[in-house]
């Protein structure tokens, strides 16, 4: 099962449903598709679509989903990498009006760097992305925040 999440930005993300829909009727993706469509509105024949998960639903497909298809959402990819799942994501452009600004291009651009995720830079076909998925291995997520407490203490101590 693969798990397409958009999150709750109240913004739509038309172009990654595009994409995915299409992989599918191509036959590039043959798993069942289950959809978190958030604000955007899709209706398909080929993935299950659902405005949103509770918690308990969204976590079981998080933890079983062999592949997690994602906007640049920190909190989904956050949750993708403790559950040590493979992740594709894409960037909500500000020219298309899926965000007000172009941030998740650098978030993104910064966890593929480090091995964690794969960045769909394109849309038009993520044929490659999803075979690339197929031997990728992310790396280990390793959580720093006692070392981020340290440092707002530290700096809240010095100010």
């Amino acid at each position: 099962m693969i798990l397409v999440t958009l999150g709750t930005n109240d913004k739509r993300f038309d172009r990654l449903l595009a994409a995915v829909e299409k992989a599918v009727k191509e036959g590039a993706i043959t798993d069942e598709v289950v959809v978190q469509a958030g604000y955007t509105s899709w209706q398909s024949d080929c993935m299950r679509v659902t405005d949103y998960l509770d918690r308990e639903a969204f976590d079981e497909y998080m933890r079983t989903a062999s592949l997690i298809i994602c906007h640049g959402g920190v909190g989904t990819i956050m949750t993708g990498l403790k559950n040590g799942r493979k992740i594709l994501a894409a960037a909500r452009l500000q020219k298309y009006h899926e965000h007000v600004n172009d941030h998740q291009i650098q978030l993104l651009e910064a966890f593929e760097k480090r091995g964690y995720l794969i960045y769909m830079r394109e849309l038009d076909d993520i044929r490659p992305y999803l075979e690339k998925a197929r031997d990728f291995e992310p790396a280990m997520y390793q959580s720093n925040t006692a070392g981020m407490v340290r440092l707002i203490e530290d700096w809240i101590e010095k100010n």
